[in-house]
């Protein structure tokens, strides 16, 4: 690295560390600082992006859709049936879903929607939905996960009290890395949602193997209580689009759009809307991102595993660690060696989330530990 480079990273980073820009957070509620970006040499290993892009398709589908981006989505006759398609592809109808830009937006105002109440989680978990609903001074039962990094379910469930009004359970879990299987999570949908609603955020759901990778949409028609969050930023690469959506009774999403959802539906960008159906349709390019993801992942584990670290088994695109003697905060160390994860520091140690990238990053990240 030059020195111009070296001095640039050494203020940039002193820079974001004194305008108390964190770089700790392992629950997505804090952003990375601005302008580190792979332009200055920086490996981004810090919010679970998919290194290897938007499907072909997808690519195609914006070009096509470009000489219209000065349109509304509604005003372009080629969108009229993207819920329809949307409903299509997962086994539902339309009155069963409503989009959002990204589930981050969803998760926000499901915050929001469900205030008139407390809401139970797991400590640790995502952070938008919790973080959001403490600030604006929501109650947030917090359920420390079990020795293993996976949710208490029975914990989660004793929790709920009469002023609950959502049970919030992310699946594969973000930061733990974790999973619940499916015939667990379904008994207690089944249960919790007799005494409030429950949400089951399901972003990392297409990284896991059949029969794993069940989803809790199965559950939603039949029960208004029980809500499926998902989103395109994972597996199909569109972080940078922002399109994602809910899942429920139709009951239910009728509540949500004449209350704080009123206006989103107006919000979406018909490029991302365009770009999510050809996606869905390019399986391969999600089979391909998956088994990449896995290689790199796989390597990435037992080079940490072999180092001595305690690693949680990861069913996603990410990794769980805990480190062991290590003084001060490890998120700025690895900045300085132009590798952005997070990292934090829980009752039981210190804990790092490091984003699965490409096999070479994986292999530069371990070099430099």
């Amino acid at each position: 690295m030059s020195s111009n480079r070296r001095q640039w990273l050494k203020q940039s980073s002193l820079a974001a560390l004194g305008l108390g820009i964190s770089l700790r957070s392992l629950a997505g509620e804090d952003y990375l600082p601005r302008n580190f970006g792979s332009e200055n040499g920086l490996i981004n290993l810090g919010s679970n992006e998919n290194p290897y892009g938007i499907s072909p398709q997808a690519k195609e589908a914006i070009r096509a859709m470009i000489g219209q981006a000065h349109r509304y989505h509604f005003n372009i006759s080629e969108l009229d049936y993207f819920k329809k398609q949307l409903a299509d592809h997962y086994g539902v109808r339309e009155e069963n879903l409503l989009v959002t830009a990204g589930s981050g937006e969803g998760l926000n105002l499901l915050a929001r929607h469900f205030s008139n109440g407390n809401i139970v989680t797991a400590y640790p978990t995502f952070g938008i939905l919790p973080n959001t609903a403490k600030r604006i001074g929501t109650k947030v039962i917090e359920v420390a996960l079990t020795e293993n990094k996976v949710h208490d379910l029975d914990k989660m469930l004793s929790s709920i009290n009469n002023n609950t009004s959502l049970v919030y359970i992310c699946n594969p879990a973000n930061p733990s890395s974790s999973m619940v299987k499916p015939a667990q999570l379904k008994n207690f949908c089944v249960e919790a949602s007799k005494k409030t609603s429950v949400l089951i955020d399901e972003a990392y759901i297409d990284f896991l193997d059949a029969p794993d990778n069940e989803s809790m949409i199965s559950l939603i028609d039949k029960n208004p209580n029980i809500l499926v969050i998902r989103t395109f930023s994972k597996i199909h690469a569109m972080a940078g689009l922002r399109i994602g959506f809910i899942a429920a009774h139709p009951q239910t999403i009728k509540k949500l759009g004449e209350n704080h959802f009123a206006s989103t539906q107006s919000c979406m960008s018909a490029l991302s809307m365009a770009a999510a159906l050809a996606s869905l349709k390019d399986r391969e390019h999600q089979l391909q991102s998956k088994a990449k993801n896995a290689a790199a992942r796989k390597y990435a584990i037992g080079e940490l595993t072999k180092m001595g670290h305690v690693v949680i088994p990861s069913y996603t695109n990410f990794i769980f660690y805990q480190l062991k003697n290590f003084e001060g905060d490890f998120a700025a160390h690895m900045l300085k060696k132009n590798i952005l994860l997070r990292s934090n520091n829980y009752a039981d140690g210190k804990w790092v989330r490091v984003s699965v990238g490409t096999l070479d990053e994986m292999k530069t990240f371990v070099m430099n530990l």
